[in-house]
């Protein structure tokens, strides 16, 4: 995907072939998120600095897929909320 809004839009028409906007309430989505954020987390937890700056190609595979889906959650959340995400970070920087 070459943009925000590309992938705004591939996730919107993902979730609509499949009837999940029954359950993408921005109440469902932020908690989802925050679930996959500690799944994010869980791959760094008890290493030490060091060792979370230099994670094993297997572990960096996984912590990319938690990523992803932090990134999908967030993603749908602002399309949900009708919330322009990169407007939103520009206001914030």
């Amino acid at each position: 995907m070459n943009s925000l809004e590309e992938a705004r839009q591939r996730l919107r028409e993902f979730s609509l072939q499949r009837d999940w906007d029954q359950f993408h309430s921005p109440k469902n989505l932020a908690m989802a998120l925050i679930v996959e954020a500690a799944e994010l987390v869980e791959h760094f937890q008890w290493l030490t600095e060091g060792q979370s700056a230099a994670l094993p190609a297997d572990k960096l595979d996984a912590v990319a897929q938690e990523v992803s889906d932090v990134q999908i959650f967030l993603i749908r959340l602002a399309d949900r909320l009708d919330i322009d995400l990169e407007a939103a970070v520009a206001a914030k920087l």
